[in-house]
């Protein structure tokens, strides 16, 4: 068992593995797989079967090629732009009593401003633009 350890450490080594991106890619195609296998009970359609293969087969590929791949950085990219999306929206859940975010219209970054009622004008700590917000 050691000596096949040992060369699945090589072969994996370099590699990029798995990330939070692999997790929720591996749990949407056990949810297509478990809903295709319930519906093709009561659908019976060839073309119905061949989608949901279809979407599996690619779900796989992208999962195998994501795990796989040397680019590690591109995938570290990817990964962080997935958690990055997610983890703006669970901040904006928990501060929305407290703070809101807005965008600068000039170079797109996001915000955190605590809430107060008028107008008040911000300055963009990343392009230094000054712009109004309230109403």
């Amino acid at each position: 068992m050691g000596k096949f350890k040992n060369k699945l450490y090589r072969f994996m080594y370099g590699r990029y593995g798995s990330d939070t991106l692999n997790k929720v890619l591996i749990i949407i195609y056990t949810v297509v797989v478990v809903v295709s296998t319930v519906l093709s009970l009561f659908i019976d359609s060839v073309w119905f079967s061949f989608a949901y293969f279809a979407i599996s087969i690619t779900l796989i590929y992208v999962i195998f090629f994501r795990m796989f791949s040397r680019n590690i950085q591109k995938r570290r990219r990817e990964n962080d732009k997935f958690c990055g999306f997610f983890k703006l929206r669970r901040n904006k859940f928990r501060d929305r009593k407290t703070h809101v975010y807005k965008k600068c219209p000039h170079c797109k970054a996001v915000l955190r401003l605590p809430k107060a009622k008028g107008k008040h004008t911000v300055i963009c700590p990343r392009c230094k633009n000054r712009f109004n917000v309230g109403r």
